[in-house]
């Protein structure tokens, strides 16, 4: 990693295993790194500790997508329609709108990234997102602005693919999706969620979305995990044992648990000229 470069209080540009990132801190100690590539969320530390997983075989080349912290899932969620999995955003440039701003005790950043040749090299749709990152002590919340600037709608699934990591699946449980809409994608069976979600095996669900923040807590913290109710979904992911996975390690599945803010099963359409904005807030529990 090459020297950091500092831009403003707080901020920094640095290298990140080639990969051109911006470093926030704040002074509690808490800090974020997000890769130009991709908008990409590969670090967010808060109370001393990592709270996002990040697999150490992520191909780091700028043209792949990474696997673990924050993927920006957008246009199409996973293969359901005919572009690449997870949309194209993930494998993109953005650029950095500004530098950090301070918001109170905490630091905002923006990333951008507008339609284009790369774009319609795999769409048509003319757009434009922006990528809001806003830490504050024991809190991150990202958000996903959308326009349309095109003359026809804008119709997408997508997802905010977050990789929370944790120190031992056996003993993490997910309180809040109790007697949500379930579907299970690896049996493909309609049901309801239980109360709590524990996981012992593979484990890929879609749930309609909570109206209350859920809580994930595992043998050393206690997050709570809030999203806005324009992602109608929330997806819980986890690969379990002896699923091979090429970028991930044999015993990685022991040390994550994906809780996305999502829309999955019916898309959002915005009109020509429109907005849409969705978010993910996750807090340290205290």
């Amino acid at each position: 990693m090459s020297t950091p470069q500092s831009t403003t209080s707080g901020q920094a540009e640095e290298s990140f295993h080639g990969l051109p990132s911006l470093l926030l801190q704040l002074p509690s100690g808490d800090s974020l790194r997000v890769l130009r590539h991709g908008a990409h969320v590969v670090s967010w530390v808060a109370g001393g500790q990592e709270r996002l997983y990040l697999s150490p075989k992520s191909v780091l080349d700028g043209q792949a997508a990474i696997r673990g912290g924050v993927p920006v899932c957008f246009p199409q969620f996973n293969m359901r329609g005919p572009l690449p999995k997870h949309g194209f955003v993930r494998n993109l440039p953005w650029e950095v709108d500004g530098a950090a701003r301070m918001l109170g005790d905490g630091l905002s950043l923006t990333l951008q990234l507008r339609d284009g040749a790369a774009t319609r090299a795999y769409w048509p749709q003319a757009f434009e997102a922006r990528f809001t990152l806003l830490l504050r002590p024991g809190e991150l919340q990202l958000t996903l602005d959308l326009r349309n600037t095109d003359t026809q709608p804008l119709s997408f699934s997508g997802a905010l693919h977050t990789y929370f990591a944790v120190n031992d699946i056996a003993q993490t449980r997910l309180e809040g999706l109790g007697g949500q809409a379930e579907w299970d994608s690896v049996r493909d069976v309609h049901g309801q969620g239980a109360e709590p979600l524990r996981f012992t095996e593979e484990f890929d669900r879609v749930y309609q979305a909570a109206a209350q923040p859920l809580t994930l807590q595992d043998s050393a913290a206690r997050l709570t995990i809030a999203q806005s109710a324009s992602w109608g979904h929330t997806v819980v992911w986890n690969p379990g044992a002896g699923k091979v996975i090429p970028d991930l390690t044999d015993d990685a599945y022991r040390h994550f648990l994906c809780v996305e803010a999502a829309q999955v099963l019916t898309p959002v359409t915005v009109p020509p000229g429109g907005t849409w904005q969705g978010w993910q807030r996750s807090t340290l529990a205290r």
